[in-house]
């Protein structure tokens, strides 16, 4: 954690088994929402994916990647994501570099800025996101080498060490 609870990969424990970047034909299916959204097909996916736009941190250049809603909160105008890959995941760093930066949710695009969450935010998201997709739930934790139970205590635990983002739309947006 940062001074300001932001998390910085510090709650994140470095023995931890980082789970394995997608290869060959797994990350050409990974990849086919990208496809999808390019092609004016966003809205199959209803609000559950969103195609993050990013700049890479080293290289500049446009970078995309779709990635699944925790939650959506129209209160806040905000997005919620978990980085599946840790806090290494080239999206996330991309987004700790440059916060400001667009996403398409179906067919329409938004400006926003990522606010990275705290270990306890990550742990009551998780806990509220479980119930809803528990198969969901169980496989993200699984993947990323968390043991649950099913519990929100174990839910929670496991929170507590996945990075979350909170995408907040700018102001004078129509959203969904």
């Amino acid at each position: 954690m940062t001074a300001g609870g932001d998390r910085d990969g510090a709650g994140w424990d470095p023995e931890r088994r980082r789970p394995a970047l997608p290869r060959g034909l797994r990350r050409r299916l990974a990849r086919l929402p990208v496809g999808l959204f390019r092609v004016g097909l966003g809205p199959l996916f209803g609000g559950r994916l969103l195609l993050l736009h990013h700049k890479g941190r080293v290289s500049g250049l446009d970078r995309t990647v779709a990635l699944e809603v925790v939650a959506y909160d129209p209160a806040r105008r905000s997005w919620i994501l978990a980085s599946g890959f840790g806090p290494r995941a080239d999206w996330y760093r991309n987004l700790r570099a440059e916060p400001r930066t667009v996403v398409q949710v179906g067919n329409r695009r938004y400006a926003v800025t990522a606010r990275f969450l705290t270990e306890r935010e990550g742990a009551e998201i998780m806990a509220e996101y479980a119930p809803r997709h528990p198969r969901t739930a169980r496989r993200l934790c699984a993947f990323m080498g968390f043991e649950v139970d099913g519990s929100a205590a174990a839910y929670r635990r496991a929170g507590r060490g996945i990075p979350f983002v909170r995408l907040v739309a700018e102001p004078g947006q129509r959203l969904p």
